[in-house]
């Protein structure tokens, strides 16, 4: 099939951030590209050939959206997964598949097709609700403390608290959740691994994540991660299991826990472009976004080995500030040397929302991770 410059229109559900960066490689080779999303103010919606406004969770909009693409992908997981089934039976190439999406769009199923394959993950429990998981606690069948987690619809944080004492159940919503052992890891890792329709699979290095403790967000991005090559093997193996079993097709981003005894565990997996694959847009010789792009329309995986070392830095809302946007100091950071922000295009900043992003490039990664930290210090996302 002919996708440059031609009649084939590529259909993206979401379109966030994600979404707009996918549009960078789309522009590049001039692919048709279709986009839908709720807002009708979302980032893609200046770059794509076609914008649709509709709800991802219904399944005529969905359905009604994919019938006119030859392939359709997604950049967020809360989609209509029927109305995804639906069309790929009348043919329609969906990717990653329904099956996929099923599996990993609800964290419960998700760990227990971990605990079917044999995936090292933490040790867990699944509940209908909240009032079912407190009956647990109060009868000793679970002990405190423990990863509280909603089964569906969690991101960016939400949807998962660490749980200390009982009062920390109270504000919690009554919901299907799971109860996750709590790991004492020495340091989160990341894998993206990129599977095309005929099954060549490359992986990115390894990379460490720090996050923010309140939020509960990722706030750098370490590439390479600071780990020896055993563990770098150990945690690259792991996250091909993951791929193996799932036989996804498209990016696939596998978060893992370093134990204290240096075990490799699977945290969870998204199924599209990921945080933890930023900095490969000025670090890598081929981006995550262009790598999704070429997986899911069968193309040759490009090289994902980086030029230079690569932080990213988060840039999210300031807390007390909601209104319109305003990146303050941002003239400061992009005065200091291989600092490149990416601004994601929202107009309303929040707290703890994701605005943007800053990726800073260095041939020495520990140099790179302190102008990461001037660059957290010096930028801030407030409101006017």
């Amino acid at each position: 099939m002919n996708y440059f410059s031609s009649n084939f229109k590529l259909g993206i559900l979401g379109g966030g951030q994600l979404g707009k960066m996918l549009l960078y490689t789309t522009r590049k080779f001039d692919i048709y590209t279709t986009v839908l999303d709720p807002s009708a103010e979302a980032p893609c919606k200046i770059a794509c050939n076609e914008f649709h406004e509709g709800d991802l969770m219904d399944f005529d909009t969905v359905y009604n959206f994919g019938k006119n693409v030859d392939v359709l992908t997604f950049e967020i997981e809360h989609v209509n997964v029927d109305a995804l089934q639906k069309l790929e039976d009348e043919g329609v190439q969906v990717y990653p598949s329904a099956k996929t999406l099923r599996t990993i769009q609800n964290k419960g199923i998700q760990k227990l097709f971990y605990q079917k394959h044999e995936i090292p993950t933490a040790p867990f429990s699944i509940y209908m609700s909240l009032e079912e998981l407190m009956h647990g606690v109060q009868n000793d069948v679970i002990s405190i403390p423990f990863v509280w987690k909603s089964t569906q619809f969690g991101y960016d944080g939400t949807g998962v608290k660490v749980v200390r004492t009982l009062d920390d159940l109270h504000n919690l919503p009554n919901v299907e959740c799971m109860c996750e052992e709590l790991v004492n890891f020495k340091n989160e890792l990341a894998v993206i691994v990129a599977r095309n329709v005929s099954g060549e699979i490359k992986t990115y290095p390894v990379v460490e994540m720090e996050f923010h403790p309140e939020a509960n967000q990722v706030e750098y991005v370490i590439c390479p991660a600071r780990i020896s090559e055993d563990i770098q093997a150990k945690a690259k193996k792991v996250a091909l299991q993951v791929s193996e079993a799932l036989q996804h097709t498209g990016i696939l981003a596998v978060e893992l826990f370093q134990t204290q005894n240096d075990e490799i565990l699977v945290n969870e997996v998204a199924p599209r472009p990921h945080n933890s694959g930023h900095y490969s847009i000025e670090a890598s010789y081929t981006d995550q976004f262009e790598q999704h792009i070429r997986a899911i329309l069968n193309l040759p995986l490009g090289n994902t080995a980086s030029k230079v070392a690569g932080i990213m830095v988060n840039l999210v809302g300031a807390e007390g500030h909601t209104g319109d946007v305003v990146y303050e100091n941002i003239e400061k950071i992009m005065q200091m040397e291989g600092v490149t922000p990416h601004i994601y295009g929202k107009k309303q900043t929040r707290p703890f929302r994701k605005m943007g992003h800053v990726t800073i490039v260095n041939e020495d990664v520990a140099a790179a991770r302190k102008v990461a930290a001037e660059v957290k210090k010096t930028i801030n996302v407030i409101s006017k």
